[in-house]
C-alpha cells in the first residue's frame, strides 16, 4: 500500500489551502483515515479522523477552521484548511486503516507527510 500527498505549500495567514492523500495498492477496505501534524521541534499530534461511514473528529484547537472528508471510490482523504495562522505550519501525515488482500486485519499506513507553512 502506497499513500501519496499532495497539496502542502506556502500561504499567508488568513489564507486557506486544501491537500489531500491517496491510497493505492491491493487494497480491499479502508476503515479510518486521517490526518496527524508536527511542528519544527514540536511532537506529532492528531488533527482529524474520518471513519468509513464519514464520521468525523477533530482537535479541538482546529474546530471550525478545518474540515476533513474522503472518497471512498478514490480512496483519498482530504483536508481543507481556512483561516490558517503561523502556528498551523507543519508537516502534515495521512494515514490510513487498510485491509489488503490476503489479510484479515486491518493494518495502519503512513504517508510521507506535506510541509505546510503559514507565513506571518
Amino acid at each position: 500500500v502506497q499513500l501519496q500527498a499532495s497539496g502542502g505549500g506556502l500561504v499567508q495567514t488568513g489564507g486557506s489551502l486544501s491537500i489531500s492523500c491517496a491510497a493505492s495498492g491491493s487494497i480491499l477496505s479502508i476503515n479510518a483515515m486521517g490526518w496527524y501534524r508536527q511542528a519544527p521541534g514540536g511532537k506529532r499530534e492528531r488533527v482529524a479522523g474520518i471513519t468509513s461511514i464519514g464520521s468525523t473528529d477533530y482537535a479541538d484547537s482546529l474546530k471550525g477552521r478545518f474540515t476533513i472528508s474522503r472518497d471512498n471510490v478514490k480512496n483519498t482523504v482530504y483536508l481543507q484548511m481556512n483561516s490558517l495562522i503561523p502556528e498551523d505550519t507543519a508537516v502534515y501525515f495521512c494515514y490510513v486503516e487498510v485491509l489488503v488482500e490476503d489479510s484479515t486485519d486491518y493494518v495502519e499506513y503512513w504517508g510521507q507527510g506535506t510541509l505546510v507553512t503559514v507565513s506571518s
